[in-house]
């Protein structure tokens, strides 16, 4: 089976297409606008939560407005590689974008938050897609000496909207309803899709599609054995402790199947698949770096939900405020990215770009334990600018490191799933900060407020409360020391990342098949001047009958360093 998946792996057509610069920019700036689209759906909402479940009635739910989404996000995050490779990038991107459309159109038309929930998923199965097939695309249409650069403005496009999505979400709540986001994302991504059928280049040499010999190579049962692993596994992680008791039947059994799905999933992947969505021989660089998406995935997902919550519970902060206390990691993050893309490009090298990276995100998400009632403004805005510029120098430079360090027909696979790791781990990361928060605000809440604790997402209306200014300070207290717990637990994630980077070793911007080939021409070259040495010696012990003999020995000169 290894040999059939080597044989497979290597009829991967290749979808490199090196464009000109005048082309490339056409291209390239559709795709950060579909990529800035996609982050300002995607972070607007979290600061929507606590007025959409007040309006939907479902303050003790509404948690899964954002995690169904990233839970559908996680799922088809890993299909993505595969589907690109086998029915090509710009099929596959334009698909995520009408869904996109589609189900933020459907968002807005929500009446219950069971079908906010069910569109929000579509609307992340869509978000996965672009997000992975923007940077496939970019991957497929610029040098991997010239990527840092381009990916770094892409890094820059996030940041821009996660920083442009809150802000929006709370001037819609502010001044209108928060449906309005949703319907103006929905035609933005319309436009885009429209766009991108015309701009979007197709490789000149692509293989005529054969439905049935496509479709042989499709991982159904990868795609059926980790659809259930995923679901089985978040579920019950995202509701345990506060929608349903951690020893319940329901979740002891979920638990146990999807651990087993998973297991089936892993042993698909290595023995089975012909094509397997999670290749199971990776280079230890490699699994490093996909493992830290994991862990930073679950801090950097959980700190976006959570801070403007803390700010809107603890400090009695307008969602534009709170959206406003964020600009700092997002503004960071766009000029760090930006900044650590041009000295990769430059220097050819990113070792060091990801270990400060690191370092200054881990220390940030220290600092933020720190948070209370009273910590002033001054003092949030600096740790908070500190987070950012982490983030800038890991996002996109881990990405133009893991390709640096896989084949070229590794590519779109290895994206896809340091995507699905990042996503899952945002998935697990809001499911744990959602109960964390939950049980220790259960905890932390007065007594004759336990009510309020119900609902952890509820921003408490004090005027109809009836509390006393001692109360209301308890009660603030309470939701301080919620907010602090789930900021204490992304501490160990972000340090397991520190740690990480002692196994990753910068080999500049070669991949190992463009090593090889290099290693092997070097050789080829020495066997070649060695024969003609060894002919032009020969010649030279003869009388110079032609100019034959003289220009051998020419060449000999040659070849001698």
């Amino acid at each position: 089976m290894k040999d059939r998946q080597k044989k497979a792996e290597a009829a991967v057509f290749d979808q490199t297409n090196i464009l000109p610069k005048k082309d490339l920019l056409i291209v390239f700036g559709a795709l950060a606008v579909s990529l800035f689209i996609c982050f300002v759906d995607q972070n607007g909402i979290g600061v929507m939560i606590p007025t959409i479940g007040h309006e939907l009635h479902a303050e003790a739910t509404i948690s899964w407005a954002g995690t169904s989404a990233l839970i559908a996000n996680t799922l088809f995050q890993v299909l993505y590689g595969r589907m690109s490779d086998l029915f090509g990038r710009k099929a596959v991107f334009m698909s995520a974008l009408a869904l996109l459309t589609i189900s933020d159109l459907l968002c807005g038309l929500s009446q219950n938050a069971t079908m906010l929930y069910v569109f929000r998923g579509l609307a992340g199965i869509a978000n996965g897609g672009i997000t992975s097939l923007a940077m496939m695309i970019v991957s497929d249409i610029i040098t991997l000496k010239e990527r840092g650069k381009y990916q770094g403005i892409l890094g820059s496009c996030v940041g821009l909207g996660n920083m442009v999505g809150p802000f929006l979400a709370a001037a819609f709540i502010q001044n209108s309803t928060w449906r309005g986001l949703f319907w103006l994302v929905s035609p933005l991504a319309a436009i885009c899709c429209v766009v991108c059928f015309f701009i979007l280049p197709t490789p000149k040499a692509a293989p005529r599609m054969d439905f049935r010999s496509v479709s042989a190579k499709i991982d159904y049962w990868g795609i059926l054995a980790g659809s259930a692993a995923i679901v089985l596994i978040l579920i019950p992680v995202s509701g345990g402790g506060s929608y349903f008791p951690w020893g319940s039947p329901m979740v002891i059994s979920m638990l146990a199947v999807g651990g087993c799905c998973m297991l089936a999933f892993l042993f698909i992947e290595y023995k089975i698949a012909l094509l397997p969505m999670m290749p199971c021989k990776l280079s230890p660089p490699v699994c490093v770096m996909l493992l830290q998406n994991l862990f930073f995935g679950i801090v950097y997902y959980s700190q976006l939900y959570y801070l403007p919550l803390f700010f809107q519970q603890a400090r009695q902060m307008s969602p534009l405020l709170s959206a406003a206390l964020v600009l700092p990691i997002t503004c960071a993050q766009m000029v760090a990215s930006i900044l650590s893309g041009q000295y990769i490009s430059r220097r050819e090298r990113y070792g060091e770009v990801i270990w400060t990276g690191f370092f200054l995100w881990t220390v940030g998400v220290g600092l933020t334990c720190i948070f209370d009632r009273r910590t002033p403004i001054g003092a949030i805005v600096v740790i908070l600018l500190l987070q950012g510029i982490g983030v800038g120098f890991v996002f996109q430079p881990t990405l133009v490191a893991l390709q640096a360090h896989c084949t070229k027909s590794q590519r779109a696979v290895v994206i896809s799933n340091r995507n699905f790791l990042r996503s899952l781990g945002g998935a697990v990361g809001l499911a744990i900060s959602a109960a964390t928060l939950q049980n220790s605000l259960k905890r932390a809440m007065p007594a004759e407020f336990a009510s309020l604790a119900d609902s952890s997402y509820n921003v408490p209306n004090f005027d109809t409360l009836g509390a006393s200014p001692a109360q209301v300070e308890e009660i603030l207290q309470a939701y301080a020391h919620a907010s602090r717990t789930v900021f204490i637990m992304n501490v160990p994630f972000m340090a397991l990342c520190l740690l990480g980077c002692l196994l990753i070793t910068d080999h500049g911007l070669q991949r190992p098949d463009e090593v090889q080939a290099a290693s092997n021409d070097d050789l080829n070259n020495k066997n070649g001047c060695q024969d003609v040495e060894e002919k032009a010696s020969g010649d030279a012990q003869q009388p110079v009958l032609d100019s034959r003999g003289s220009g051998e020995a020419a060449e000999a000169a040659r070849c001698k360093p």
